[in-house]
């Protein structure tokens, strides 16, 4: 499908990056898309994500099937949001000009920006850890020094931090062929690890441990024994949050698609099954470690520090490539599109990426990162609250509202038929922020918990469904605000 061109699109709402693609721009095949997912899924967070559910109290299989369903769950709007970029080559923040206004898109597009920025933290930070590791092993001892105020981390840890960073931003100079490549080209690789490490921890401990026969705290005369399922569903959302925001920029990379059924299998194949093997491998290898070190290692940076020889050397290296793929693909397209779409004018697709990584470094990612708590329940379903709704609004705007019909062109217009009221659709942002809202005083009562220690019990129940709550009750009022909306030219538009 060529992309229709843009005749009359303002300047401040487009440049080469943000147009459409063209049929000659559309390269990605199913292999790609299933290539990019298990490229972002092998990634240190994800690997620890099972840990979490099992510190929780969860037994193994518990903490992997919770792990599976999530991602079974979101890769619904994974794909329902990524038709839109396969059929008309437009990315996520100019998608969000059709239900939000042209104007009002900035919103949603700054909202999953920021929190890309996060991530993007996140990650530098792991690969800076990897680092600091492996000079530690290099040199025989373990960098440490006194922290520095303000910071609490070391100077070392900021130094590979900030070497770490400064490796990644090759790729951000070079744009998103050289991340499609390198994720292509890795993903095997990482495949090969996978199983090289099981291998390694099968031998290594005459067997694989006892966290795999582990029965659940959750059982009678457990621990917490009734409570199942108070964790498991604000574990589900937390999840659902650690791929949230691919679900709304997936156009980002959908639009490059051959076809639709490229992006749908391409997708169906590398999320769900990938990510539920890798907790199984998590748990599996951590189970191991009880045997071989005598206590549980949930971090795998740890786990190849305490290898031998020429081991440890390739396991760091294997960890670095695999958190640069990652963290390219999955925290820097994305957010580089967003920067872009607030000033098409002057800021490019490169200078987003600029604006992108300069973030990640002021947001202090390893204070994200000091507790288990705090990564659950204020990170990831923190900013699910946040993305869920706009989710909602996105998928029944072009599905229900339009049919999946859209006229391109009008989405560069700054007085087309998506300038709404002055560029604004109060309803998307009324029903963005209705959305959120109940979400609020359990997200304080997580985050700032001895400043508002007094939230009702119902808002602390709503906040374990973040994600569902904000996307439900943004899609029922958006449908309902559309309700008397008409499209014009709707059947211009089903004959083109």
């Amino acid at each position: 499908m060529t992309s229709p061109h843009i005749a009359g699109a303002a300047s401040d709402l487009t440049n080469d990056d943000l147009a459409p693609t063209t049929a000659a721009q559309r390269t990605w095949r199913w292999y790609h898309f299933t290539a990019l997912w298990i490229g972002m899924v092998m990634c240190i967070p994800a690997y620890t994500l099972a840990a979490s559910l099992v510190e929780g109290g969860m037994s193994a299989m518990q903490a992997v099937m919770t792990v599976f369903i999530a991602n079974v769950i979101v890769l619904v709007p994974m794909l329902l949001i990524g038709h839109a970029g396969a059929k008309y080559g437009i990315p996520y923040a100019v998608l969000a000009r059709a239900s939000f206004g042209t104007k009002g898109a900035k919103l949603p597009a700054v909202l999953r920006a920021l929190v890309a920025c996060g991530w993007y933290g996140i990650q530098t930070w792991f690969g800076g850890l990897m680092i600091y590791t492996l000079l530690g092993v290099i040199i025989g001892h373990p960098l440490e020094s006194d922290k520095i105020p303000g910071l609490g981390i070391n100077l070392a840890q900021l130094i590979c931090f900030l070497v770490f960073w400064a490796i990644q931003f090759y790729f951000v100079v070079h744009g998103l062929e050289s991340i499609r490549k390198l994720e292509t080209y890795t993903a095997p690789a990482k495949i090969i690890i996978c199983f090289v490490l099981l291998w390694w921890v099968y031998e290594k401990a005459g067997g694989f441990g006892p966290i795999l026969h582990k029965p659940s705290a959750f059982e009678a005369g457990g621990p917490k024994a009734g409570q199942f399922w108070t964790t498991f569903w604000p574990s589900l959302t937390a999840m659902i949050g650690f791929w949230a925001t691919l679900a709304l920029n997936i156009p980002d990379f959908t639009r490059f698609a051959k076809s639709q059924r490229d992006q749908v299998v391409g997708q169906a194949i590398g999320l769900p099954v990938p990510m539920g093997l890798l907790a199984a491998l998590a748990v599996i290898v951590t189970s191991a470690t009880v045997v071989i070190y005598g206590k549980a290692l949930w971090d795998p940076v740890d786990v190849a520090a305490r290898m031998t020889g020429a081991a440890v050397l390739i396991a760091l290296i294997v960890l670095l490539v695999d958190t640069v793929s990652v963290n390219l693909a999955a925290n820097l397209v994305g957010p580089a599109y967003d920067f872009s779409a607030l000033n098409p004018r002057k800021i490019s697709y490169r200078t987003g990426g600029y604006i992108t990584v300069a973030i990640a470094i002021i947001m202090m990612p390893w204070k994200i990162l000091e507790s288990t708590q705090g990564y659950i329940f204020t990170w990831l379903i923190g900013y699910s609250a946040l993305l869920g709704p706009i989710a909602g609004i996105l998928m029944v705007d072009y599905f229900l509202i339009r049919r999946t019909h859209l006229d391109v062109p009008e989405l560069y217009k700054e007085d087309g038929k998506y300038s709404y009221s002055g560029g604004w659709n109060w309803v998307a942002i009324a029903a963005f922020v209705i959305g959120v809202a109940p979400n609020i005083p359990g997200f304080l009562n997580a985050a700032f918990p001895a400043s508002f220690p007094n939230v009702g019990s119902v808002f602390k129940e709503l906040y374990a469904y973040a994600w569902f709550i904000g996307l439900f009750i943004a899609a029922v009022i958006y449908r309902i605000g559309m309700a008397g909306h008409v499209i014009s030219s709707q059947a211009t538009l089903r004959r083109a």
